[in-house]
């Protein structure tokens, strides 16, 4: 699979590369560094009440990424990231990172948290969705990632967020039905 994958990304850098996206990918693929960006969100929505719920459901999402996805699978998995396979030389635009490429946390913690705004409200999910998909096609770009990896990452985000938000609606319904029945 590695083999293959790595045609993928050298047909990628054979063909697409440019000045544009040289300066373009490493600017997007910062909106999924440690998923900093999408907890700034999460944040920022608690503070008004008639988002707070959503900003809950983010961060749970958020949540089981980091701790599924990053704490567990990559280490697991120990997939060694492409420009790191021998026979690889390729003058990277972004650092060399720490930790294993499966799955690419960038875009996991992207999609769950457009995943989570999709379910809530389309007007902020489509642009994050947008934003989303272009921060997977970053890491590819960047040969941070191979195609699987943010395959992965996509697939475990829209799940991790779909999930954070039935975890805290349960949470809430079960939480409303209590002070009913204290009321």
């Amino acid at each position: 699979m590695n083999v293959f994958e790595l045609k993928i990304l050298n047909f990628i850098q054979d063909n697409f590369k440019c000045g544009f996206l040289d300066w373009f990918m490493p600017k997007i693929t910062l909106l999924g560094e440690d998923g900093i960006f999408w907890i700034a969100v999460a944040v920022i929505l608690l503070i008004p009440k008639k988002c707070r719920k959503v900003g809950i459901m983010m961060g749970v999402a958020l949540l089981l990424g980091f701790l599924i996805g990053n704490m567990t699978l990559k280490p697991l998995i120990g997939r060694v990231r492409p420009y790191d396979m021998p026979g690889v030389d390729i003058d990277l635009l972004v650092g060399h990172l720490g930790d294993k490429s499966f799955p690419s946390g960038h875009t996991l913690a992207c999609f769950e948290a457009a995943t989570v705004l999709m379910l809530n409200d389309k007007r902020f999910g489509i642009p994050a969705l947008i934003g989303a998909i272009l921060v997977g096609l970053s890491r590819i770009y960047l040969y941070v990632h191979y195609p699987t990896d943010v395959l992965a990452g996509a697939v475990l985000g829209i799940a991790f967020g779909v999930l954070g938000c039935y975890i805290v609606n349960w949470a809430a319904a079960g939480l409303s039905k209590k002070k009913r029945q204290i009321n």
